[in-house]
């Protein structure tokens, strides 16, 4: 079976004709060139295109629509080789968007902070689990290992009890306090 399509192909042939080609390719497109694949593959289908690509390669139907729409605006063509978003895309950092978080995790931190002042080593009891959701009750939504990374650039070192065991138990050790 050749990968052109023809009006005799059903619904399962086509899925699983671009679920062929797609497998071939998908290992050297970058996000861009898999959403560009994505549109063209779909316009070249016509109605109903959009639903055959998604339900073959499992890409959700808003970023197949986004490339089609880069593909109509030509905004395909500004973009650098390299890139596959424009300057500034993404998410930001999290101090960036949030610029009081080391204020406030030094806030939660401070009374359980563990050390000598004065030493360069400082260290911290509470999880960075517990310190991501206490932020979140401030209204700071942050993963644990931002916290991580925060409380690695503010000197802190992240600590925890250990019980140790010293030695073994004596089997007449009971019999010391029986008298």
């Amino acid at each position: 079976m050749g990968f052109l399509y023809d009006a005799a192909m059903d619904k399962a042939q086509l899925i699983e004709s671009i679920r062929t080609k797609y497998a071939g390719i998908q290992y050297v497109l970058h996000e861009r060139a898999r959403r560009i694949w994505a549109a063209t593959e779909s316009r070249q289908l016509g109605r109903g295109g959009i639903s055959l690509v998604e339900a073959a390669i499992g890409m959700s139907h808003t970023t197949i629509r986004r490339g089609l729409r880069e593909l109509q605006s030509g905004e395909v063509e500004n973009l650098p080789q390299e890139r596959s978003r424009l300057q500034g895309g993404g998410r930001k950092n999290s101090k960036t968007s949030y610029t009081d978080i080391q204020e406030q995790l030094d806030i939660l931190i401070d009374p359980v902070t563990r050390g000598d002042p004065e030493s360069p080593l400082r260290w911290t009891c509470k999880s960075i689990r517990k310190l991501a959701e206490e932020l979140k009750h401030r209204k700071i939504n942050v993963c644990p290992n931002v916290i991580r990374d925060l409380l690695h650039e503010m000197g802190y070192s992240l600590q925890a009890n250990r019980k140790t065991r010293e030695g073994i138990d004596h089997p007449d050790r009971n019999a010391q306090f029986e008298f």
